[in-house]
């Protein structure tokens, strides 16, 4: 109850802040949109030139990526961490977070979350239902516990990634273009991951497992009973990748010795 009631009094505060500059959150929050719009207008240009991609139609590649903008809108929001080597290693502001009673992982995600990102939620749903409608998919009431439990997982596959990575600076504090890398490969867990070598699949599935962000919990309620194994793994996988992050984020705090000069 302590971490909610700090997580409420985090949020309160960042939206006190955000509303201070309501023309900016509002810029933010169109560029976003106007950013997803043109991945969905990419999508539809790819099938003006054909009628199937790797087995799957225009329809089916549109409600995959609008069920991976809900995810990863709930990661952009609570675990933006792309700049924790230069902010807080190199500039020392861990020594700051560390003086505090809270545990430090918890402390970095509330300073640098972007509420504002939750549209994205928003935008995933009005894309997937769209989809929904034109394939005629009909849902049970049991889908709707199995699409959060999910959502989730794929959020937390991401953070675990990304915590991961951010882990590094503890061991290294030189500045490094992992995270804008690996933000790009994560791009590809939007897509059917069977038109890509086998050696890529087995990237996004065993290793960078953003296909489980995607693809393969969409293909649940897309009714392709051929990946449901791989579906129902998607909250395995993000709580296995959140775990091994945790551990590594201990790992790195207990070996972190402070800002020098």
């Amino acid at each position: 109850m302590f971490y909610v009631s700090m997580f409420f009094q985090y949020a309160s505060q960042y939206l006190k802040t955000r509303l201070t500059y309501r023309i900016d959150t509002v810029i933010e929050i169109l560029s976003d949109l106007l950013f997803q719009a043109v991945n969905l207008i990419f999508i539809l240009i790819v099938f003006d030139h054909t009628a199937s991609l790797g087995g799957w139609n225009r329809e089916e590649i549109i409600f995959i990526y609008g069920f991976f903008l809900v995810p990863y809108a709930l990661f952009s929001s609570f675990f933006n961490i792309w700049d924790f080597n230069e902010r807080y290693i190199v500039r020392g502001e861990m020594d700051r977070v560390l003086t505090r009673p809270v545990h430090s992982l918890f402390q970095i995600i509330m300073e640098r979350m972007e509420l504002e990102s939750l549209f994205g939620v928003i935008t995933g749903l009005v894309i997937m239902g769209y989809a929904a409608t034109e394939l005629g998919l009909t849902f049970a009431w049991y889908d709707v516990l199995i699409f959060i439990s999910m959502v989730l997982g794929g959020a937390f596959i991401y953070a675990g990634i990304f915590i991961s990575i951010a882990t590094i600076g503890f061991w290294s504090d030189s500045r490094t273009d992992i995270m804008p890398m690996m933000y790009n490969i994560g791009n590809y867990g939007r897509y059917p991951v069977n038109i890509y070598h086998k050696v890529i699949r087995f990237v996004l599935t065993w290793i960078l497992p953003f296909a489980f962000v995607g693809v393969y919990p969409a293909a649940y309620f897309l009714n392709r009973e051929e990946w449901y194994g791989y579906a129902f793994l998607t909250p395995v996988m993000g709580i296995v990748f959140f775990s091994i992050s945790y551990l590594l984020w201990n790992a790195g705090v207990k070996r972190y010795r402070g800002a020098g000069n």
